[in-house]
């Protein structure tokens, strides 16, 4: 791992020092809480970025580490150099003196931090700040044409629209390089589109009058009707040549006998022949129905409304293609920059494309361990139950013959046995010696067999002991039973020697044997009694003495 690691850093001093290298850590300010000591660099003193260890178990980021070794010959760890107890041969640091600290950089990573970008409102953990600070749109920025302003990433478009004195676009007429703000205060003019002064003075007067009053179609002397301000009429002239030339067409078949008239005029200048209808009119009295000129009228003034007309066409063409051109540059600075950032966002989301397979993967191991970890515990509560149950089991028994059997919640148990649900229930075993006899009792509180339903029955029961094989059998001592008056006035007291005929006291074969001893114990009637205390706080007291002599 160490000689990994000494590449990786001998392949970054090899490389040119990156713009922002040193100093290389993150900003403390960015932080939540104050880092711990461990987390800052020993060199530049900010939090570790890409953190590596040295032998002397001092850590430094991988550009410090870059650029200590690039700019010193014989390298002193800078922590070891105000320590007089350190030691002179691991404070040299050279490159396999460095090796990658995976544990303190997972730390690191999720250090709770913020951005510092005004008005930022962004939180999170160390390991995205790099990302977010490529996509913040509160972070300065420098303008990428190179106008040297920084501005906010978020309006670096309108930057660029608007306010970059980089951002020149060429003027379609004088091919002159404008700002924006420029081009909207610019104007020229070719020479070969220079006009007399007058007309250009007649035509600044037309075009403000224009704007105030509603001017009627140039054809309104043969019958349009249409009115409106300059640029309305200019676009009803433009879309509506074929009804122009009907009612020019029936004013003429009116004025005079139909004159076949060149069609090239008639369609590319749709207006010309009105111009000159009040000069033609004038002749039509003097001159016979043959001598009409087939022209249209006099040379002069047809060159001069032509000119005319060619010179408006040509200049709103032009600022329409000089607007055009303007507003495609414009755009073309801004796609520029948009694709920038939508190739960073693509290689962002990659990036994250891979870190989420990598935390799927992990999910699901941790997963698979979280299951395994589930059923072991499982096992292992069973167990702990069991063995709750073996040192209960041990706390109880006795090993001299004698047991007190301690019964709570007496009126509950004998609904249940009433009912059926529960008729009887055993004692913990108990040992008649160290390594005698196994036994229990079995206690019946609503009877059994000839005393069901009025006396309690109770039971020695002779069960499957460790040390059956070294007894003498079948069973022979007298067995006792006492229930205990608890004002210690009366106690009940039965007792009964085993029948050794009897299978219920010879060696057991199986758990246990059958439970032999006395169906009619105690009165249900007397259980309550007010002299004695029998059942005092819905408890029982039950005494078994086996007589081991």
């Amino acid at each position: 791992m160490a000689c990994g690691a000494a590449a990786d850093v001998a392949s970054v001093v090899s490389s040119a020092p990156g713009e922002n290298e040193y100093p290389s850590g993150f900003p403390r300010s960015i932080c939540d809480e104050v880092p711990k000591d461990k987390y800052l660099c020993s060199s530049c003193s900010n939090v570790l970025n890409k953190a590596h260890q040295t032998v002397c178990g001092h850590r430094y980021c991988l550009a410090c580490i870059n650029w200590l070794i690039r700019t010193n010959k014989d390298l002193v760890c800078t922590k070891c150099k105000d320590d007089p107890n350190s030691d002179s041969d691991t404070s040299i640091l050279t490159l396999d003196h460095f090796f990658n600290d995976a544990a303190i950089n997972k730390e690191i990573l999720e250090l709770k931090v913020h951005c510092v970008n005004q008005g930022c409102p962004w939180r999170s953990t160390l390991k995205n700040f790099e990302e977010h600070q490529s996509q913040c749109d509160f972070a300065l920025i420098p303008c990428n044409i190179g106008c040297g302003l920084m501005v906010l990433r978020k309006t670096l478009v309108t930057h660029l629209e608007k306010g970059c004195p980089n951002n020149k676009i060429t003027c379609s007429t004088c091919s002159c390089s404008l700002t924006h703000a420029e081009l909207q205060k610019h104007s020229c003019f070719d020479a070969s589109e220079k006009k007399p002064a007058k007309v250009e003075k007649r035509q600044k007067d037309n075009k403000h009058a224009s704007s105030k009053r509603k001017e009627p179609c140039i054809f309104s002397e043969v019958g349009c009707t249409f009115k409106g301000n300059t640029e309305k009429v200019r676009e009803h002239e433009s879309c509506s040549p074929v009804c122009h030339l009907q009612l020019l067409l029936g004013a003429m078949r009116n004025l005079q006998p139909p004159v076949q008239s060149p069609p090239e005029q008639s369609v590319q200048y749709p207006g010309l022949d009105l111009l000159l209808t009040g000069q033609d009119t004038a002749l039509l009295g003097s001159q016979g129905p043959g001598e009409l000129e087939s022209d249209g009228g006099d040379g002069g003034v047809s060159d001069k409304a032509l000119s005319l007309h060619d010179d408006h066409a040509e200049l709103e063409v032009g600022r329409q293609l000089h607007a055009l051109q303007q507003r495609l540059q414009i755009m073309e600075n801004i796609v520029s920059a948009l694709s920038r950032e939508v190739e960073n966002t693509q290689l962002n989301v990659a990036a994250l494309e891979r870190d989420n397979n990598t935390s799927m993967q992990v999910v699901q191991h941790l997963e698979t361990v979280v299951v395994e970890q589930q059923q072991r515990l499982i096992r292992k509560d069973m167990h702990i139950a069991s063995l709750q149950q073996s040192i209960n089991a041990l706390h109880d028994v006795s090993y001299d013959g004698t047991f007190l059997w301690k019964i709570c919640g007496v009126s509950q148990r004998l609904r249940e046995a009433a009912k059926g649900q529960r008729s009887s229930q055993y004692s913990p075993a108990f040992y008649t010696s160290r390594y005698g006899f196994k036994v229990c009792m079995r206690l019946y509180l609503y009877g059994d067999g000839v005393g069901k339903g009025s006396h309690i029955s109770l039971f020695f029961v002779i069960m499957k002991g460790e040390y059956d094989p070294l007894l003498s059998w079948p069973f022979k001592h007298k067995v006792t039973f006492f229930l205990i008056d608890q004002n210690q006035r009366e106690h009940v007291i039965d007792a009964f020697r085993p029948d050794l005929s009897s299978a219920s006291f010879k060696r057991p074969v199986s758990d246990m044997n059958v439970a032999s001893g006395c169906p009619m114990f105690f009165p249900l009637a007397k259980l309550h009694s007010p002299k004695h205390a029998y059942c005092r706080d819905d408890t029982l007291f039950i005494k078994c003495v086996v007589d081991s002599s």
